[in-house]
């Protein structure tokens, strides 16, 4: 039998859609909650984000362990397609977990895997490092940005902006005045001491020419420049993407995860 348990919204701080299943005796079951796709804006500074559909929202459901199996999380995500009004729901899920399963049941699609992979900055060889920064790119040249990302920036006007104490550090190779290559940085609470990287990208017209690997070892090293608490960058990229992981891999990163990408568009699979 289904438990008996009360759905009732339960928002942040900022107002934020959120959920909770209430048990009896004011228990709570589970939590189901939206959230940006890309907070920080990164689906429009980066087009290898995992997710660029306009409208787009996190979905995140969490049961818990005595309540699994019991349809608390299909009461939630009934729930939030009932009351909310979001065109594409995405939900990011650990591989080859249950839920992969419970996701696929109820209509989302897997659209694509996404590898998470670790540099730690004990184990970086910093003249080797170096040698990679130095190295000569005819035509090209490194360009740094430290601040914070607000809204959705460009790449080109966050350059083009004096830099200042901020979360974020960018790293390009620029070609006569125009971006060719960047990589992005995100760093969480210093106490943490990770920082999150987006890219690199190498923009057409400049593959070929090994940018992406300069640009990502000029990074790891201005990084640790600005942010000196940072003892560790957390990396992804899709894992079709051959290219962008190999790069990773040469600068020393490791397999940390995977992910599983699902999507529910328009109320139904696309």
């Amino acid at each position: 039998m289904e438990p008996v348990l009360d759905i009732v919204p339960a928002p942040d701080q900022s107002g934020a859609p959120r959920w909770q299943a209430l048990a009896p005796h004011g228990s709570v079951a589970g939590v189901a909650g939206l959230w940006p796709v890309s907070p920080l804006g990164l689906d429009l500074l980066l087009p290898t984000a995992p997710v660029t559909r306009p409208g787009a929202a996190e979905l995140r459901v969490y049961v818990e362990p005595e309540w699994r199996r019991r349809g608390v999380g299909s009461r939630l995500l009934t729930t939030i397609r009932e009351q909310a009004a979001v065109p594409c729901l995405v939900s990011y899920v650990a591989a080859g977990t249950p839920g992969e399963r419970f996701y696929t049941r109820h209509g989302f699609r897997h659209t694509r895997t996404w590898r998470h992979e670790l540099l730690t900055y004990c184990d970086v060889h910093q003249a080797w490092l170096g040698e990679l920064v130095d190295a000569e790119h005819p035509g090209y040249r490194l360009t740094h940005w430290a601040g914070d990302l607000l809204g959705a920036p460009r790449v080109e006007d966050l350059l083009r902006s004096p830099s200042r104490p901020g979360n974020a550090v960018v790293t390009a190779a620029d070609a006569d005045g125009d971006v060719a290559a960047y990589v992005v940085a995100v760093v969480g609470a210093p106490s943490r001491g990770r920082a999150h990287q987006y890219g690199p990208v190498v923009l057409p017209g400049h593959r070929g020419r090994r940018l992406s690997r300069w640009v990502n070892a000029a990074l790891i090293q201005r990084l640790r420049e600005v942010h000196p608490r940072v003892t560790e960058i957390e990396a992804g990229g899709a894992e079709d993407d051959r290219r962008l992981l190999a790069t990773h891999r040469h600068l020393g990163f490791r397999s940390l995860r995977r992910t599983s990408v699902y999507e529910l568009w328009d109320g139904g699979a696309s």
